[in-house]
């Protein structure tokens, strides 16, 4: 059972009083399941009918609802319960109503047998009474249209009538001898009719009975549970008798199984049984609503008594069916009712399904997305709630998205969930300064300033500069860290940067070596333009942001006297930013005030050496001694690169401090080959060394010096066999070898110079065959160039006297030459060959020593 169902049974009013309290009060259910319909009682004018008379059957059309009472009156009623208008009708109780689909006519009968089919809106009428109660009444669903003038009655028999000829009704009996007939539904062109034995369909086309249909628990007395019918559609019957329920489909036969039988036929697809007996049925899309009459045991008499009917929404199966959901309803009288007392009605176009018993009439509706988004609310569900009203916003007319948000966040500060609280204020209250600053106090006011710090908005909108030092005291009070990351975060601009420096100052005299707070105050210096005092907080705590800050607010006339504090900091960093800002602190400045720190003047002066060599060249020499004390692995290179050292001083320094390899470089580079040779031979000792110097300064002294030197050193003597090949003939070497001096690996080393011998043929001659190969292919090449045809005409000039080198008139004689570098001359223009060759050149080319072009065409005519 659901909660509304609950609660229109906790609204159940005692007996004696009947009162107009709405049937869609609620009680606190543990069941989370959301109810599917939603309940209230239809007043107004209803009310002041139910309280002299009783309902005793209602129909609905889509305009406008029509109530029969147990004193023979019918109300037509507007949906909110107003009367229209009034008929009365009989004196005894109205059996049935019935409507056509126009709403145009209306079909009566009641219990003294009177039945009236008349027009709402015209003067035709019928009227007519039986000798026996008629319990049913169908007027045609098209009555309104002429040839359509038809409405069944149900007593004893189904009689039919039809106007025909001169206005006259005529009466024609369907069905009779099964009992009394108490319910008729007619749809399109069928007729389904209920009496004592079961249920019919007639098919008014062919005017033939297509199935009987009986009903299954016969001990049922059929005036106290009659039979319910509903047409789903134009095929499709839904039957409800005593507990069953059963769904049938109208079929039509294949022309082979005709023969005697009618052409349609009907299928029942669904079929199950429920648990109450039912007053009532109504479809919702593929789903049933099911209204039951309940009895139960009484715990204080243990008699069975009426209880609260059912309004049960259920999912068809083939053999059973599925609950959705089940309400109990509270309706005055329950506790006199009969099956018999209750009806279900309902209007398709708007799933509205009512409910009529003798002393009330209830609606019932599917619920909308406001009522969704009420019962979210009532279970606390306001992230549900709060989606919801999202999605639906253009739709929903009760709530508002900003109220619910607003109670969401109320909700989750009582439960003490203030950093959810604090977050979903962002999306809640959005740009709204007014409800974001009301909020900031709230979480003042339980002391949760530090859960909504982190969400307050900086940018569009922009609170109270107050409520942002509100929130930064009460970080300085109790949490250094987060005040320094909130500074470092929130615009400079949010807050009153003078209050928030003072604040911190007077915490620094309680603690004046803090390094957050400052940091902080340096920060806070920075947003308020005092970049000096920020500076030297920053270099105080060596922090890493001192040379953004230097850049970001080009603060280098503040760091001249502070050039070794920056090194000692981070020297790489430094360096490389002096040397960015040549142009605001110069060399000259920086060397002198690195003076006293030697090694760091060399980390400076090696960088700029490394970007220009020529920038410090005033200091190469200062360099040598600084690079021979700090960093020797690149005198050599320095003394290499460099073009201003004076390599005096160098040798000088270099020799002092027995830099060997060094003081090599210096004496070759002075011009001094034969020391440099000499001291690597003997301070080295390295005969590798020694050729590869050899080799470098290609001097054949040099060689013959380390030949003499070698000559008693069998170990020098391998290595120059093995190297000196192709620079020096071997066969020098191997001569003033001595006889009977043992050499390591003699016969490897003359292998390997008779191999380099071999290999110096073996390319020679390679290079031999390439060249012939090239020159050849060129020849070949010139000879089919010059072989080709050279295009003379009007445009072309004579290199010597510039005039055409065609005649004008084609019909005079003409002597042409051509050389193959495209000048072309009139042979009489050419000057005589003193030569005895008949061979020709090009006199431009010849002038110019572009190479001699030779004739290759001689045109006469």
């Amino acid at each position: 059972m659901t909660a509304a169902g609950r609660a229109m049974a906790e609204a159940a009013e005692k007996e004696s009083g009947y009162n107009e309290e709405s049937t869609d009060e609620s009680e606190e259910d543990e069941s989370e399941e959301e109810p599917k319909l939603k309940y209230e009682r239809l007043s107004n004018g209803v009310t002041e009918i139910l309280q002299k008379d009783a309902a005793s059957c209602m129909t609905v059309h889509e305009k406008f609802l029509a109530l029969g009472t147990h004193y023979g009156k019918v109300y037509l009623l507007d949906v909110q319960g107003n009367i229209t208008q009034k008929f009365d009708v009989s004196p005894v109780k109205i059996n049935q109503i019935s409507l056509d689909e126009s709403g145009e006519h209306m079909g009566v009968c009641s219990e003294d047998g009177k039945v009236q089919v008349f027009g709402l809106y015209s003067a035709e009428e019928f009227h007519e009474t039986f000798d026996c109660p008629i319990k049913i009444v169908a007027v045609h669903p098209h009555f309104v249209r002429s040839h359509f003038k038809q409405f069944v009655t149900g007593g004893k028999k189904l009689l039919l009538y039809e106007r025909g000829w001169m206005n006259r009704w005529k009466p024609s009996v369907l069905h009779e001898g099964e009992g009394n007939i108490r319910n008729i539904k007619w749809r399109g062109h069928l007729i389904a009719w209920a009496n004592n034995m079961g249920v019919k369909i007639l098919d008014m086309i062919s005017k033939q009975r297509i199935t009987n249909v009986p009903r299954d628990d016969i001990s049922l007395r059929p005036d106290m549970y009659p039979c319910s019918l509903c047409w789903k559609d134009n095929l499709t019957l839904i039957i409800g008798w005593g507990n069953s329920v059963k769904i049938c489909s109208v079929k039509e036969r294949h022309a082979s199984e005709m023969r005697d039988l009618p052409n349609r036929y009907v299928e029942i697809v669904f079929q199950f049984d429920t648990e109450f007996y039912i007053s009532g049925l109504a479809p919702l899309c593929d789903q049933l609503v099911i209204l039951s009459y309940v009895k139960e045991i009484s715990e204080k008499t243990e008699v069975e008594c009426c209880a609260r009917p059912r309004l049960d929404i259920v999912q068809p199966l083939p053999e059973s069916c599925e609950e959705i959901s089940s309400d109990a309803l509270t309706v005055r009288g329950f506790q006199e009712n009969e099956c018999r007392d209750y009806h279900l009605e309902y209007s398709e176009g708007e799933s509205l399904f009512y409910i009529i018993s003798p002393r009330d009439v209830v609606v019932a509706k599917e619920r909308d997305q406001d009522d969704h988004i009420d019962w979210l609310l009532e279970k606390k569900k306001y992230e549900e709630a709060l989606m919801a009203a999202e999605i639906s916003q253009k739709t929903i007319k009760k709530h508002k998205i900003l109220d619910i948000g607003l109670a969401y966040i109320n909700h989750l500060v009582e439960k003490g969930e203030y950093d959810l609280a604090a977050r979903k204020c962002q999306k809640i209250l959005g740009k709204n300064t007014e409800l974001w600053e009301f909020e900031v106090y709230k979480f003042k006011e339980i002391g949760q300033l530090k859960a909504i710090s982190r969400y307050l908005p900086r940018r569009d909108p922009v609170l109270k500069p107050l409520i942002y030092e509100m929130v930064l005291h009460e970080f300085l009070e109790s949490d250094y860290e987060g005040f320094a990351t909130l500074i470092k975060e929130w615009p400079g601009d949010l807050y009153n940067n003078t209050i928030i420096v003072q604040a911190v100052v007077d915490h620094l005299k309680k603690d004046p070596q803090n390094r957050t707070l400052l940091r902080t105050l340096a920060e806070l210096y920075t947003y308020d333009q005092r970049y000096g005092r920020a500076l030297e907080i920053y270099l105080t705590l060596r922090h890493k942001d001192v040379f953004q800050l230097i850049h970001k607010h080009n603060l280098f006339s503040s760091i001249r006297d502070k050039i070794v504090l920056l090194m000692d900091f981070d020297s790489e960093k430094a360096v490389d930013m002096l040397l960015d800002n040549e142009d605001k602190i110069s060399i000259d400045r920086v060397v002198e005030e690195l003076e006293n720190r030697p090694e760091l003047q060399h980390v400076y002066l090696h960088k700029l050496f490394k970007r220009d060599h020529h920038k410090g060249q005033r200091y190469h020499e200062k360099q040598i001694s600084l690079y021979a004390e700090y960093d020797r692995p690149n005198l050599l290179p320095f003394l290499r690169d460099s073009t201003h050292c004076p390599l005096e001083k160098a040798l000088e320094i270099c020799q002092q401090r027995n830099f060997v390899e060094e003081t090599v470089y210096l004496l070759s580079r002075m011009g001094n080959s034969r020391s440099a040779l000499k001291m690597i031979m003997e301070e080295l000792q390295d005969v590798d060394k020694a050729i590869e110097f050899a080799k470098e300064q290609d001097d054949g002294e040099l060689w013959e010096d380390l030949i003499l030197y070698s000559i008693d050193k069998p170990p020098f003597i391998t290595g120059l066999l093995n190297n000196i090949g192709t620079h020096v003939d071997p066969i020098l070497l191997i001569h003033r070898i001595k006889e009977g001096m043992e050499i390591p690996n003699l016969r490897d080393s003359l292998v390997k110079i008779l191999q380099d011998y071999n290999l110096q043929i073996l390319l020679r001659e390679g290079c031999k065959k390439i060249l012939v190969a090239d020159s050849l292919s060129l020849l070949k090449k010139m000879h089919r160039t010059q072989m080709k045809g050279v295009l003379v005409d009007e445009e072309n000039i004579c290199e010597s006297c510039l005039s055409p080198i065609l005649p004008s008139d084609a019909s005079k004689s003409f002597n042409v030459v051509v050389f193959h570098c495209r000048h072309m001359f009139h042979k009489e223009c050419l000057p005589v060959s003193n030569t005895v060759s008949s061979v020709q050149f090009c006199n431009i080319c010849s002038a110019k020593h572009r190479g001699p072009g030779s004739a290759i065409l001689e045109m006469k005519k």
